[in-house]
C-alpha cells in the first residue's frame, strides 16, 4: 500500500489521492482524508459522497452553496476525520458501479485507514441527493466486516426509483419516468420498463432491522427529489425497529435552498456524535 505524503496545514493533515480501486479502461478510483491534526487517539471517520443526479459533481469540488458553511471544518473541529469518496458518474458506469465504488473506499478506509490514524470501526457515511441515495445504500447493504459502517446521514436523498414520480411535488421539474431522467440513466433505461433494476437500486429493497443509526434530512419544497423518498424509507426502517431519525425542513427546496444551512450541519454532527463518539 503507497499513500502519498500528506499536506500539513493548520487545521488539518490532507491525504490526497489515495487509490481505493482500479477497474480496467477506467481511470484509478482514489480518496481523499483530511485528519486532526492533534487527534490523540484514532478519530472516527466521516465519509462523505457528493451529489449531482449521479451525473456530474466531483469530491475535489465541493459546491459552493455547500462550502458557504463549511460543514468539513466544522466536523474536523468537533473531532472527525473526513474522507471524500469518488465513484464513477452514471455516463461511465451503470449502476451497480457507483455503489461498488463507495464500497470500496469503505473497505479501505477499514483496512488501510489506521495508517492514517483513523479509527476504522467508527465510519459515519453522509451525502447528498445522489450521494444520500448511496449513503443510505452503504449503509443497508454493507453487512460483511469489510463494508460495514456504524451511521449514517442522508440528505434529500432517492430511496425508492419506482415512486419518484408518483411522489413528486406539483411544480416538480423532472420527469422521473422519462428515458433521461437521472434515475433511469442510472439503471440504464427508464424505470417504469425496468421495475427490477430499480428495486434493486433502491435503498427501501434492503431495509432491516441491523441497519446503522440513520439520520434523514429533507426538503418539504424539494423540486428535484421528493420529500416522500425519505418518509418512504424512514417508515420502512421503523416498522422493522430500526434507528431512524426523519426532519423535514419546512419551506426548503433542494440543497436546502430557503433556509439556512449551518443548523442542519449542527443536526447531522450531533447525530455523528451520538453514536461514534463515545
Amino acid at each position: 500500500m503507497t499513500i502519498p505524503e500528506p499536506s500539513r496545514l493548520a487545521d488539518r493533515i490532507l491525504h490526497r489521492d489515495i487509490v481505493v480501486a482500479a477497474h480496467a479502461g477506467f481511470r484509478p478510483l482514489t480518496l481523499d482524508v483530511a485528519v486532526p491534526p492533534a487527534a490523540s487517539a484514532p478519530a472516527p471517520v466521516l465519509l462523505f459522497i457528493h451529489g449531482g443526479a449521479w451525473l456530474h459533481g466531483s469530491p475535489k469540488q465541493p459546491a459552493d452553496w455547500l462550502m458557504a458553511a463549511d460543514p468539513f471544518t466544522t466536523a474536523l473541529r468537533a473531532g472527525f476525520a473526513v474522507a471524500f469518496a469518488q465513484y464513477r458518474l452514471s455516463g461511465e458506469a451503470r449502476f451497480p458501479a457507483q455503489l461498488d465504488d463507495v464500497r470500496s473506499a469503505v473497505r479501505w478506509l477499514r483496512r488501510d485507514g489506521g495508517a492514517l490514524g483513523l479509527d476504522g470501526g467508527r465510519i459515519g457515511v453522509w451525502g447528498e441527493s445522489a450521494g444520500g441515495h448511496l449513503a443510505s445504500m452503504i449503509a443497508l447493504t454493507g453487512t460483511d466486516d469489510d463494508s460495514r459502517v456504524r451511521a449514517a446521514v442522508c440528505w434529500y436523498a432517492p430511496s425508492n426509483l419506482s415512486h419518484m414520480q408518483r411522489q413528486a411535488h406539483p411544480l416538480a421539474e423532472i420527469d422521473h419516468d422519462a428515458p433521461d431522467a437521472p434515475e433511469s440513466l442510472l439503471i440504464g433505461g427508464p424505470v417504469p420498463q425496468h421495475p427490477d433494476l430499480a428495486r434493486a437500486a433502491s435503498p427501501v429493497t434492503y431495509v432491516s432491522p441491523q441497519a446503522p443509526p440513520m439520520l434523514l434530512v429533507h426538503g418539504d419544497r424539494d423540486l428535484i427529489v421528493p420529500v416522500g423518498q425519505s418518509q418512504e424509507l424512514a417508515a420502512a426502517l421503523r416498522a422493522v425497529g430500526a434507528d431512524v431519525e426523519l426532519l423535514v425542513i419546512p419551506g426548503a427546496g433542494h440543497c436546502f435552498v430557503g433556509v439556512p444551512l449551518t443548523p442542519i450541519v449542527d443536526t447531522t454532527l450531533a447525530h455523528f456524535r451520538r453514536v461514534l463518539i463515545p
